[in-house]
């Protein structure tokens, strides 16, 4: 016969589930996760395709739409820590697909942008890109992925003030 164990840090399975949260499966981060992981499982075959990963794709896509970005400001953008964000930024840099200038105002601090051939590659990828979003649209719907991005976005506003804002911290 086991003998059960006193230490009361270990749980058998019978009081984990009597824990009072709601189901891990049910839990808001896991779902937005789950949800994630079915988004970006469409997009990773196109981007491997043109060398790119998740990461060196969000800093791109941040570039593309500003004329050039603090490092620091490029972090929170893309949500990105800034020892990765450095090490992207040294691939993107080595691949001529961004480019850096000191800033005027502060000499310690670089300004990033996209290169010319950074714009050409995301022409390139963004044909593909654009049908993987179709495709997406026409299976979920366009009214119901409007919605949704409404919905985000205004679960992201709702919970700014809250505070636990560590900033960056997504790697993905």
């Amino acid at each position: 016969m086991a003998k059960k164990s006193t230490d009361p840090t270990v749980l058998n399975a019978t009081t984990a589930r009597q824990v009072p949260m709601r189901d891990f499966s049910r839990s808001l981060p896991m779902s937005l996760l789950r949800a994630r992981e079915a988004v970006m499982r469409q997009f990773r075959p196109n981007l491997r395709e043109h060398g790119l990963t998740e990461q060196q794709w969000r800093i791109l896509r941040a570039l593309a739409a500003i004329e050039a970005a603090e490092v620091t400001e490029l972090a929170r953008t893309a949500f990105l820590l800034g020892p990765s964000l450095s090490r992207i930024l040294r691939d993107l840099e080595a691949r001529n697909l961004i480019e850096r200038e000191t800033a005027k105002t502060d000499q310690r601090r670089s300004m990033v942008s996209i290169s010319k051939e950074g714009v050409k590659l995301m022409a390139s990828v963004a044909p593909s890109s654009e049908a993987i979003y179709a495709e997406i649209t026409q299976r979920f719907g366009a009214r119901k992925l409007a919605e949704l991005q409404e919905m985000l976005g205004e679960l992201e506003q709702s919970l700014a003030g809250l505070g636990g804002g560590e900033g960056a911290s997504s790697e993905e």
